[in-house]
């Protein structure tokens, strides 16, 4: 689509998307040089921005918890294994399972995020972890006929730890460093 097309859309709909902004910035990086059109769209889309007209919708302002509660199992449960054994399991692809057959918790407020966390705790916690093995178990069972299958995204195998990562330090402002008595 092009810069124009966009902020045609934008300026209809009243408002710029996270893909309509990510297209945007795609076309302004690879292009070698924009035309004057582009940039009499840009600045129409930039006017739009400022005055209100047009309001870019926020990249994410909610987040579902079950998604880091099985996050949580899964890797529990894989690290078990492989330590334990020879095989190496795709976390990614038991997490999407498990994530498939549960139901979803979004919260957009942290005290939404501790209620939900605390929900899914006291009624969901056998459901999980029965999702999460059986996910392991398929995995484990997968033939191997897919060997050239993509994973999503270009750093796809960056995408887990980030997530990880995402979520410790969501979690890292509960815990105080404790400085070693010496």
């Amino acid at each position: 689509m092009s810069i124009e097309r966009i902020v045609e859309h934008a300026l209809q709909d009243g408002y710029l998307t996270p893909a309509m902004e990510a297209e945007v910035g795609r076309i302004c990086d690879t292009a070698a040089e924009l035309s004057i059109e582009e940039y009499m769209a840009l600045d129409r889309l930039m006017g739009a921005l400022l005055t209100g007209e047009v309001v870019a919708v926020p990249r994410k302002q909610f987040i579902n918890v079950m998604e880091e509660l099985v996050l949580t199992e899964a890797i529990a449960r894989v690290a078990e294994i492989e330590a334990t054994s020879d095989c190496t399991l795709d976390l990614g692809d038991i997490a999407a399972y498990a994530l498939n057959r549960l139901p979803p918790l979004y919260a957009t407020t942290e005290e939404g995020a501790d209620y939900q966390r605390s929900r899914a705790k006291d009624e969901l916690q056998v459901l999980i972890a029965q999702q999460v093995n059986e996910a392991i178990a398929r995995n484990l069972d997968r033939p191997e006929f897919y060997p050239e299958r993509q994973a999503l995204g270009k750093n796809a195998g960056d995408e887990v730890l980030t997530q990880v990562s995402a979520l410790l330090q969501s979690y890292a402002y509960k815990f105080e460093a404790h400085p070693k008595a010496g």
